[in-house]
């Protein structure tokens, strides 16, 4: 079974025209409930193509047809579902750069209008947004035309000073940051404006009940609720209701809107009939609204911070050598080519290659491995990665969107914006949800009036051990109280955040441990793999050859033949010769100088060596030299069928050993596979090689099957294979191009982090380091997620299945229900974040 796109891409049918992507930030839309009625809204708009919500990240990807919607209807359309937009823009073109300059100065639209035209006085620009309030200058433009310190130069040249210049190319993830700081300012501040009057009320209405009436006190807790109910977070909750009732949906805050708006406004009938107060309910109920938006955004932004933890992982400026002088700048201004000079302790700038300079850099913070690595010349090196002791001159590679730190963020975001199948159930539930709350209110309000003295032993009996119910309630009061009680118990937002908050959690977990899992989808799958299929070459092997073994004849030592060996080969740039040569380096063995050098078609080479001729090749180049090989056939063939590449040595025509190269093993490979045994998985090899070469490395680590000679086009049919065979739970790992096919065609498939690019682009998860362990490591958290997930929901059910009845029979106060209401969602959120607790380790 192929996999799917994950369930969060909503596909609509397409419409002609030329395509435009929208990126809107939404910060109120907090879970998938929400995330569902604001694509049902988008969806109704003529020319939409594609919709992606990412609630990890408040964000909403449109993709539309330009000549039927624009911007301003999509960003319309997602008000009319209840939600604020708190930035909205189109996507930038790949051969557009956006830059946001901070100018302390322009604190006018005059000043913003000189910046504006200095700015277009340039060649390649193509925007240019200003923002005074924030002191902001939005520009975009074409890298190939001018750079980000031609734009500085401009606004200094109309007379203001820069503070800043940050890149915002497919930076969307720190314009959700900043919405989501300004969310939750905002919720801050709604509730304690909320708190205040709120309090003062509690207060009053405790002697007002049970000492000595308050003279005026119905018109003092109506003055002082009125705020509370309907300015600021009151307000912003009614408007978002309203919106959402205009549009056919209904969102949470058309419960709270229900629950709190008519009984203040019934409170007011006290005035000219006597009768129970609810003012102070509605008061109460908006306030612990406000409470639990600020906690759930704040707990939220716990279980999300991955994102915010790799973000700030990048240096700032970088120093680079610019006519043989050392230059600071901005990591902006980093164009590929430049050579940047990385001082001991300092972080590496981007991505790229050392090109002078011996260190050992902490990569931690893509391999979650904390030992350092040691890097020389020719070594690639990681943004963000720390250089612990030596100097380096780095030439950059790559820049901007293409690094590593880039590319992993944007894969933590795709995983925490997806979907897993479970979900899809819980979705068209909760659709439906608010509406049938509603529908239970209205009957549980009727059956009071009517059938009042039937549910009078009901409370009766819940007043004899629950303080907060009075059995003497006329029938009017105990159906408002139960109808809104219901209303204000229920909580479609657990139900929503119960799977995303877990994904949050566990990818932002593989991310920090270097594994990196792009699907929600990949999560659920993940955990019931029953079979692993794996490529030889750079999965169980190292993938580059190695020197394993110098076996000299009689009346020559080990180092004298090495040290042979690899004088000549040094002369030759084939892989394996190097291998020899860069074994001897390792064995700190001073190598002689060459002296003359020829290579041999077909058999070898050949050299001078401190007077000395040697030969190293087959058994055709010693035995045209007339060598005779004795013993050495034998431990030639031996070495053979180990699957290793055995050259023969002479030296001055005397037989002088064998020197074998192979690609050795690497050292978790062992471990992970009994790990896997351990977990019940089958695990099998597929390799190009023979079978007596595959069968031996298979032993060596203890695979239980071996798929041999398979051409680069036969993987696909053999994870096929496999799949008739052990049913659709196969997993496929691989790091070179010709495995791409293959992991796509895999249930799961999983990419080597250091192999090619295309491989890792078309796997659902990347092992950053390569090695098997982290495998095994992501197996059992995909376990440990799916776990939280079905925790989350099943007590978000239980939760809203066992109070709407209790609600509905009178014996629950609204009050007390809006605070359980607020309690349940954040008990889906601390649920998840406990996740970190979970043991992945081997």
């Amino acid at each position: 079974m192929n996999k799917s796109i994950p369930t969060v891409t909503k596909e609509v049918p397409k419409a002609g025209g030329a395509d435009e992507n929208a990126q809107l930030i939404v910060p109120g839309m907090g879970s998938n409930h929400c995330a569902g009625l604001v694509t049902t809204s988008i969806e109704r708009l003529q020319g939409i193509k594609n919709i992606q919500t990412n609630i990890a990240s408040h964000q909403v990807n449109v993709s539309f047809d330009a000549s039927q919607s624009n911007l301003e209807t999509i960003r319309l359309a997602v008000e009319k579902a209840g939600y604020d937009v708190a930035s909205s823009q189109l996507a930038a073109r790949k051969d557009i750069q956006t830059v946001g300059l901070t100018v302390p100065g322009m604190g006018s639209n005059h000043c913003a209008g000189l910046v504006r035209r200095s700015l277009e006085r340039l060649s390649g620009i193509s925007k240019i947004d200003t923002n005074i309030a924030n002191h902001q200058v939005s520009v975009s433009f074409d890298p190939k035309v001018v750079d980000s310190k031609a734009l500085k130069e401009a606004v200094e040249k109309a007379g203001y000073d820069v503070a800043n210049v940050e890149s915002t190319t497919s930076d969307s993830h720190k314009v959700a940051e900043a919405a989501e700081e300004q969310y939750l300012d905002q919720a801050w501040k709604n509730l304690w404006f909320a708190a205040i009057p709120t309090t003062i009320i509690m207060l009053l209405m405790i002697p007002e009940m049970f000492w000595k009436p308050i003279p005026g006190y119905l018109a003092i807790v109506a003055i002082l609720a009125f705020p509370v109910v309907f300015f600021k977070g009151g307000w912003a909750t009614h408007r978002s209701a309203w919106r959402s009732l205009k549009n056919r949906t209904a969102n949470m805050d058309v419960l709270i809107s229900l629950g709190s708006m008519p009984p203040y406004l019934i409170g007011l009938v006290g005035f000219v009939y006597p009768m129970t107060s609810f003012i102070e309910m509605a008061s109460t109920i908006m306030t612990f609204h406000m409470l639990g938006r600020y906690l759930e955004t704040r707990a939220k932004g716990k279980a999300s911070q991955a994102i915010k933890k790799l973000i700030k992982l990048g240096a700032k400026t970088a120093i680079i050598l610019r006519d043989d002088t050392e230059v600071e700048v901005p990591v902006e201004e980093l164009q590929i080519g430049d050579v940047m000079v990385i001082k001991p302790g300092a972080k590496v700038p981007t991505d790229g290659e050392i090109v002078d300079g011996n260190s050992h850099l902490d990569e931690s913070i893509a391999t979650g491995e904390s030992v350092p690595v040691e890097k020389g010349p020719g070594d690639s090196v990681i943004g963000a990665t720390i250089n612990k002791e030596g100097l380096l001159k780095v030439k950059a590679t790559k820049i901007g969107a293409d690094t590593f730190l880039s590319q992993v963020i944007k894969l933590v975001e795709q995983a925490q914006g997806s979907k897993v199948p479970i979900q899809e159930f819980a979705d068209r539930v909760t659709a439906t949800f608010v509406p049938a709350v509603i529908g239970i209110a209205f009957l549980s309000f009727l059956s009071w009036i009517v059938f009042a003295d039937t549910l009078r032993p009901v409370l009766e009996w819940g007043g004899s051990f629950l303080p907060w119910v009075d059995p003497s309630l006329t029938p009017i009061i105990a159906a408002i109280l139960a109808s809104v009680a219901v209303m204000v118990i229920a909580c479609p937002c657990a139900l929503g955040l119960a799977t995303p908050t877990a994904i949050m959690v566990g990818s932002g977990m593989g991310a920090e441990r270097g594994v990196l899992i792009r699907s929600g989808e990949a999560i659920q799958t993940l955990k019931d793999i029953k079979v692993v299929v794996l490529d030889k070459t750079g999965t169980i092997t190292a993938g580059k050859p190695s020197l394993t073994d110098v076996i000299p004849s009689s009346g020559f030592t080990s180092e004298e033949l090495l040290m042979a060996t690899a004088a000549v080969e040094g002369g030759s740039e084939h892989p394996l010769a190097q291998a020899i040569v860069q074994g001897a380096k390792a064995q700190n063995l001073s190598i002689p100088t060459l002296d003359s050098f020829q290579s041999i078609t077909a058999q070898g080479v050949e050299g001078v060596v401190n007077g000395q001729l040697v030969h190293v090749g087959n058994r055709r180049l010693l035995s045209e030299q007339g060598v005779e090989l004795g013993d050495l056939d034998e431990t030639l063939q031996s070495l053979e069928i180990q699957g290793k590449t055995a050259m023969l040595v002479a030296i001055d025509k005397q037989a002088a050993g064998v020197v074998a190269v192979a690609d050795t093993i690497k050292e978790d490979s062992k471990s992970a596979i009994k790990a896997m045994h351990d977990s019940k998985i089958h695990v099998v090899m597929v390799t190009g090689d023979n079978e007596r070469t595959a069968k031996f490395v298979a032993e060596q680590v203890g695979i239980d099957e071996v798929l041999a000679n398979v051409l680069p086009e036969g993987k696909v049919d053999s994870v096929k294979q496999l799949q008739a065979k052990y049913g659709n739970s196969v997993a496929m790992v691989g790091d070179g191009i010709n495995d791409a096919p293959a992991l796509k065609q895999a249930n799961v498939g999983i990419a080597i982090g250091a192999g090619a690019d295309v491989a890792i682009e078309a796997a659902d998860v990347t092992l950053v380091q390569g090695q098997l362990t982290k495998l095994v490591e992501a197996i059992l958290l995909s376990k440990a997620t799916f776990r939280k997930i079905v925790e989350n929901l099943f007590w978000a059910w239980f939760y809203n299945l066992a109070a709407i009845p209790v609600a509905a029979l009178g014996l629950l106060h609204p009050m007390i229900g809006v605070i359980a209401m607020t309690i349940s969602s954040l008990s889906v959120i601390g649920n998840s974040i406990l996740l970190k607790r979970a043991n992945i380790s081997i």
